[in-house]
């Protein structure tokens, strides 16, 4: 757990987004937008898109964000792996 709540984090930060404004524009609870924030839950893949659609909705340049925090963490890990398998 955590790449979620560290990328959200840091976009809701960055971006002066509440958490309780994200969870009311998915449709959650606060508490369960509380829980990613604070590494306690990861969301479901399909609730990661949901989360950047959300965001897109608020402020397009936050979803921007998300989505490079989280995927680009993931890209670099396969990049790695790659280059590991390659040698």
């Amino acid at each position: 757990m955590g790449k979620v709540g560290k990328a959200l984090k840091q976009t809701l930060a960055t971006h002066g987004i509440s958490q309780n404004k994200l969870a009311v524009t998915l449709g959650v609870r606060p508490s369960v937008v509380f829980r990613w924030f604070h590494e306690q839950t990861d969301p479901s893949g399909e609730t990661i898109a949901d989360i950047a659609k959300a965001l897109q909705s608020i402020n397009p340049s936050a979803a921007a964000e998300f989505v490079k925090l989280y995927l680009g963490e993931f890209i670099e890990d396969q990049i790695e792996n790659q280059d590991e398998e390659e040698s």
